[in-house]
């Protein structure tokens, strides 16, 4: 059986590198926003040539939302 590497059990252990610096960094600080509903979608390449901007995106989806309404209230 090969021998393991000692710096590979390490970083499996602590899951942090050690070239990792994180004295300066504030635990938390990000979490208000977080719990107030970041949603983020990742588009896929061919998708995200067609929009510009997150604007253009939600603008589209917009259009389509009311498409569908229209169609629901039709049926």
């Amino acid at each position: 059986m090969a021998e393991e590497n000692p710096e590979v059990a390490a970083v499996d252990e602590d899951d942090i590198l050690p070239e990792y610096d994180l004295t300066g960094g504030a635990r938390g600080k990000y979490a208000a926003r977080y719990a107030e509903g970041t949603n983020l979608v990742r588009l896929d390449p061919d998708v995200a040539k067609v929009f510009p901007d997150s604007a253009s995106v939600n603008d589209a989806l917009r259009a389509l939302v009311k498409i569908v309404e229209r169609k629901a209230d039709a049926a």
